[in-house]
This record gives C-alpha cells, sequence and structure tokens, in this order.
C-alpha cells in the first residue's frame, strides 16, 4: 500500500499536470526566464487556516529554489488582511503553482473553517466531530488533515483500516450477530487488528450490537431522545457515535446527550473553500 506522502505527491503530480499540461504559454510568453519575484498569500475571510505545509511542499516539488517564509501556521485563526506567507524566486515557478496551492488551501482551510464551527458547538462535552468518507476524490487525506487542523477527529480513512458494518451488511449477512461473527472470524483468519463498528437503526438492533460484542456503535438518524435512550442502554459498555443528518442547529444536543462521536459528512462534502489570493508584493 502506498504511503501517505506518495499519495500527496502523486495528487499534486496530477494537479500540475491537469492545469499546466504541456505549459503554461501566457507565463512562458510573458515572462523572462531569469525574471525574479515575491509573492503573498492574501487572506481575504475569516478563518481557520490550513494546507501551509501542503503549499510547501507544492512549491517544492516545482522548483526547489523556490523561498517560503511563513508568518501565520496551520490551525490558527486567521482575518482579511492576514498574510500568512511569502514566496520568493522565479517569477514563472510563482505563476505557475499559484492556482495549485490555492486550490489546496482554500479547500483545506474551509473544511477546518466548518471542522471548527461544528467542533465549537460541543464545548465543555466529551464528544468529538468526527469525518467521514464523503471526499473529494484523490484529495480525502489531505481533507482530513484539514478535519484534524481543525479541531475534529478522523473517522476510518478508507475502507481498508476498519470493520463498519452498515445497514445493507446486515441485511446482505442475515443478522447483526452474523455480520459480527463472520467479520471477527474474518479478523483472525488474516491476522488483521481492526476495530468493528455495527451502524443500528433502531433500540432493538442497539441490543443486538450490544450483545455481538463490538467497539463502537453508530446510532443512524436517532434523534436527540432516542440517543439518550440508546446510551443508557450502552452504558459505557462500547463507543456510541451519533451519525445522519445533523447539523449546527442540533449538534449540541447530539452531544448532550452522551455519545462519544457525531460524524458530519457536510464538513467535507457541502464546505466553502476559504477566500484568499496570491499576490505580487
Amino acid at each position: 500500500m502506498k504511503t501517505r506522502e506518495e499519495l500527496i505527491d502523486e495528487l499534486i503530480d496530477l494537479a500540475f499536470a491537469e492545469d499546466i499540461g504541456d505549459g503554461d504559454h501566457t507565463t512562458l510568453s510573458t515572462i523572462p526566464a531569469k525574471e525574479k519575484g515575491r509573492q503573498q498569500l492574501l487572506i481575504k475571510e475569516s478563518g481557520i487556516l490550513a494546507g501551509v505545509e501542503v503549499a510547501r511542499r507544492v512549491f517544492q516539488k516545482f522548483d526547489p529554489s523556490l523561498k517560503m517564509t511563513v508568518f501565520i501556521k496551520d490551525g490558527q485563526h486567521v482575518e482579511p488582511g492576514d498574510i500568512p506567507f511569502v514566496v520568493e524566486g522565479s517569477v514563472r515557478s510563482l505563476l505557475q503553482t499559484e492556482r495549485t496551492m490555492l486550490n489546496i488551501m482554500q479547500r483545506m482551510s474551509g473544511i477546518a473553517t466548518t471542522t471548527n464551527m461544528y467542533q465549537s458547538k460541543l464545548e465543555g462535552l466529551k464528544a468529538k466531530v468526527l469525518d467521514t468518507r464523503k471526499t473529494t476524490p484523490g484529495m480525502r487525506l489531505l481533507e482530513k488533515e484539514a478535519v484534524r487542523i481543525g479541531g475534529g477527529a478522523n473517522h476510518r480513512v478508507g475502507l481498508f483500516d476498519m470493520i463498519l458494518i452498515k445497514d445493507n451488511h446486515v441485511d446482505f449477512a442475515g443478522g447483526i450477530a452474523n455480520a459480527v461473527k463472520a467479520a471477527k472470524e474474518y479478523c483472525k483468519s488474516t491476522e488483521r487488528d481492526l476495530k468493528i463498528e455495527v451502524e443500528v437503526r433502531d433500540l432493538e438492533e442497539v441490543r443486538e450490537a450490544l450483545k455481538a460484542g463490538v467497539d463502537r456503535i453508530m446510532l443512524d438518524n436517532f434523534s436527540p431522545e432516542r440517543t439518550r435512550k440508546a446510551v443508557a442502554i450502552i452504558d459505557g459498555k462500547t463507543e456510541i457515535e451519533s451519525s445522519g443528518g445533523i447539523t449546527l442547529d442540533t449538534i449540541r444536543a447530539y452531544g448532550e446527550a452522551g455519545v462519544d462521536f457525531i460524524s458530519v459528512g457536510a464538513i467535507t462534502h457541502s464546505v466553502k473553500g476559504l477566500d484568499m489570493s496570491f499576490k505580487a508584493c
């Protein structure tokens, strides 16, 4: 399996390939090869900054001679007018890396900002905001990193690092008990140490999952009131996650019901990028 670094390098290579192709002919035709300059990242909207270290990687991968000076780090709050970093070097390189860097930083900062908004609603509670697999194809590692930067936590990265038995798995397997038993046997036979989580649809399935013995129970589309009942049944015997249609207006009620995690697909699939630009200075 490829490492995180290899996957990010492939993403950057793909971004360059789709944006630059066989050459940025505007830049190549208007800017002398030896021209040197400086550009600064300018913040235009309040939020949480994310992607600075990925931006550094973008610049270095394209042109190792570019020099980046950072003033504001990942995870810090930014306001309009703030300048997180300045990059110096070949003007041709600056212009050709601009869009790739901005696309990544705007997306990551938007996710970090949105995650922070959700997590702030849970202040004083034990519940942690989780991401999902509802991510932009190819950008999952960066988007999940942005969630962490924004104060949230990651669920599984993909289908390979955790067993999550959802409703379709349960139905095809003939019930929760059958599905969990098969999952445990699979882990044993393949010598894999994977946590097992089960998605449940009602209180009876909560009891079935608890009896089967799992690491986490996901309460799918439960109301806050029904969530409290499920939490009482589970009584600390396993981790509890709430999921399904939870918004900024309702997340506090789920946290107060006593769950450990609250997964919110919107922090990655419906987020607005943070406004910023990369200007000559």
